[in-house]
C-alpha cells in the first residue's frame, strides 16, 4: 500500500488531467506507442509525450524498449497500490452505513411492532 505522501501527491495529481486518465484508460486495453495514444486527442504528440512523462514520474506506466518502437505500458502494482489506499476509507464508511442501516431498521421495526398493538 502507498503510504508516503508525496507518492500519493504525484498519482493523484497525474491522475487529476482528463486526457491522463483516458491515456490510463487505453493503456488498460494494452500496451501502445506514443503515436496511438496520441490518435484520439486534437493535441500535439509533443504534448501526449509529456502527459505521459508525468504518468512515469508518477510510477503509473512505464516504457520499454522493442526495436524502434517505444510502447507505453500501465502499471498495474502502482493502480493496485492506490486502490488499496482508498479502499481502507472506502471499507470503514461502509462499515459506518452498515450500522446506520441496522440501527434504522430495528428502530422501523420497534415502529410497526407498537402500530399492531394498537
Amino acid at each position: 500500500m502507498i503510504s508516503d505522501s508525496t507518492a500519493l501527491d504525484s498519482a493523484f495529481l497525474a491522475l487529476a488531467d482528463p486526457v491522463r486518465r483516458s491515456i490510463i484508460a487505453r493503456l488498460s486495453r494494452g500496451p501502445a506507442t506514443v503515436n496511438e495514444l496520441a490518435e484520439p486527442f486534437e493535441i500535439s504528440k509533443q504534448a501526449v509525450s509529456k502527459h505521459i512523462q508525468v504518468l512515469e514520474q508518477a510510477q503509473l506506466v512505464t516504457r520499454t524498449r522493442d526495436a524502434q518502437r517505444r510502447p507505453v505500458h500501465l502499471n498495474p502494482a502502482r493502480l493496485e497500490a492506490l486502490t488499496a489506499w482508498i479502499d481502507q476509507y472506502r471499507l470503514v464508511r461502509e462499515g459506518q452505513f452498515r450500522s446506520l442501516d441496522a440501527m434504522l431498521q430495528s428502530s422501523a421495526g420497534q415502529r410497526g411492532a407498537k402500530a399492531k398493538e394498537q
